[in-house]
């Protein structure tokens, strides 16, 4: 049966800083390199097949560090990966949210802006996520995936697998650096 893991990428400058980074294109840090080697070691039993990333540097320099760990060749680059457009609030501090942001969820560990001037809306970020969640799923239907994205979005990947809501995925556990999730029905989180 084939299984889908999503992975977050590993921590980046912009991480590091505090920053909110949507699509600045920043590289990993030398923690962020570690973390990807580390879950390498701990993915290596579910056998993946296929790795797909976002390409922004900090996605795809994760999922090429896994993919390496794990004698995959190619790495698909997919522009359905790349984060949500943080509109007025890219490259802000984390503490600045609410001096920008029109109106707020705060998670278990995050405070998600939902309205900010020129930022992605949570609804088109599910959609985005659904389509390439179902275009994945077509073109694997019998390999394990990987997809090597972002906080935001890898919610809305499981929110779309799921058939939840993007508020109902804003509700569950912070999506931390390197965090894997395989989707099931009842998700496994390591």
């Amino acid at each position: 049966m084939r299984k889908i893991f999503i992975v977050r990428h590993g921590q980046d400058t912009d991480n590091a800083a505090g920053l909110l980074n949507g699509h600045r294109d920043t590289e990993l840090t030398e923690l962020g390199k570690r973390q990807a080697l580390e879950l390498s070691e701990k993915i290596k039993a579910h056998r993946i097949d296929v790795v797909y990333a976002s390409p922004l540097k900090r996605a795809y320099e994760t999922a090429r560090i896994i993919a390496d760990a794990l004698s995959i060749d190619e790495v698909v680059a997919d522009h359905h990966l790349i984060e949500r457009d943080f509109g007025i609030l890219t490259g802000k501090r984390v503490d600045e949210i609410s001096a920008y942001a029109t109106k707020t969820f705060q998670g278990d560990k995050v405070n998600y802006f939902i309205e900010a001037e020129g930022a992605e809306d949570f609804p088109a970020l599910l959609k985005r996520a659904d389509t390439i969640l179902k275009e994945i799923s077509q073109r694997h239907p019998e390999q394990n995936i990987l997809i090597v994205t972002h906080g935001d979005l890898g919610k809305m990947i499981r929110a779309a697998y799921h058939n939840w809501t993007w508020e109902d995925a804003l509700k569950t556990p912070y999506f931390a650096n390197t965090g894997l999730l395989e989707l099931a029905e009842k998700d496994v989180i390591e």
